[in-house]
């Protein structure tokens, strides 16, 4: 029985005979057009197939550039040995259909410290799309993977600043590497400071973003409990560590805005006209991600036992762009648009002290371009 090699035995007669150049380009597409119904993880399994299928793989998970998520709420827990949101990612990455470059990672501070110590806490806003209504979770587990591909003219980085008590100083050439300083294609920046309570740790990752909040940037993001890193040079962290971590997004296809509700967004009316404003900014809603960073101080109670007011405004203006989050203890952003031409729009003149808030939301949009 002789062997059928779907890639190097045609390969070897094709330049021989034109015939079986066309037969072996009929054979790539059909095997292409199949490879693209499977997730990520199986095409790095059939690769190995042939030459064939390999190149034919490849073309596939390029062209897959779109942003993925897996997330987990209430609904998933019931295992007391382990976060729901691990148990759902198990499961889930077997179907994603990309392969994930960057990946931001979020779930409640259960993960992290005891029900005693966390008790009070609030909780991660999970995600919705389309059908599926995004849901502010003040109660249980939950939590949210955000996968980010490698994409054509678009670079994200992440950072990790850790605050040294013997040395205060932000050494320049860490702030460049992370495309913080000196990078003209920088867009947006996602920042967020952990371990807060402690001292001194507010004033560094007020320092830290005062490096670059004057820029014509977006700056969103939070103040949270814990950091779990598997890419810090201190791995494990130590258990008092505080400091900033982040993902800066640099390109020019990236368009972003942030809008602030303030402490005077106090019922639907007035969340819906602050998602008014966010439209506004006439960002582009495919290949788009939301993100919402709420103080512990709003959701049920603000809104007078009424729940999911902002999460629904948004979805109101945005029902095909999912939205990811958190209730912190601090909040990070202010009203500033990007548009696709690098012109930054401001709705009022902010000074670095104002990007600072609490009791208030952040609600941002980042536009990843359009997928090619």
């Amino acid at each position: 029985m002789e062997r059928v090699d779907g890639g190097g035995g045609a390969d070897r007669g094709a330049s021989a005979d034109p015939r079986s150049a066309f037969v072996l380009s009929n054979l790539a597409e059909v095997v292409e057009r199949v490879l693209t119904f499977l997730p990520a993880k199986a095409l790095l399994r059939v690769a190995g197939v042939s030459r064939l299928w390999r190149e034919s793989a490849r073309r596939v998970l390029r062209a897959q550039r779109g942003v993925a998520w897996i997330a987990a709420g209430p609904a998933d827990s019931g295992h007391p040995q382990e976060h729901c949101l691990v148990r759902v990612a198990a499961r889930e990455l077997e179907n994603v259909h990309i392969l994930p470059q960057t990946v931001l990672y979020m779930a409640d501070s259960d993960t992290f410290i005891s029900l005693e110590e966390c008790r009070g806490h609030k909780r991660v806003t999970p995600m919705g799309s389309g059908s599926s209504r995004p849901q502010e979770i003040e109660i249980g587990e939950s939590g949210f993977a955000l996968l980010f591909p490698q994409i054509e003219g678009i670079k994200i980085q992440p950072f990790h600043f850790i605050k040294d008590p013997k040395n205060l100083t932000l050494e320049r050439h860490r702030l460049t590497e992370a495309g913080l300083l000196d990078n003209p294609e920088l867009r947006v920046v996602l920042v967020f400071g952990y371990n807060c309570c402690r001292v001194g740790a507010s004033d560094y990752l007020q320092r830290v973003i005062g490096t670059f909040s004057d820029m014509n940037v977006i700056v969103a993001g939070g103040q949270v409990d814990n950091l779990a890193s598997l890419t810090s040079e201190k791995h494990p962290l130590d258990i008092d560590a505080t400091g900033v971590v982040g993902l800066s997004f640099s390109g020019p296809r990236i368009q972003s805005a942030t809008v602030l509700l303030n402490e005077d967004v106090s019922d639907e009316k007035t969340a819906e006209a602050a998602m008014q404003r966010l439209k506004a900014a006439g960002i582009p809603e495919r290949n788009t991600v939301g993100f919402m960073f709420a103080c512990v101080g709003r959701g049920f109670q603000y809104y007078r036992a009424k729940g999911n007011v902002e999460a629904d405004a948004f979805r109101k203006f945005f029902p095909g762009v999912p939205l990811f989050g958190f209730f912190g203890n601090g909040e990070i952003g202010c009203d500033r648009i990007v548009t696709g031409n690098f012109v930054l729009k401001k709705c009022n003149e902010v000074k670095d002290d104002d990007l600072f808030h609490s009791y208030t939301t952040v609600m941002a949009l980042i536009h990843l371009g359009s997928p090619k």
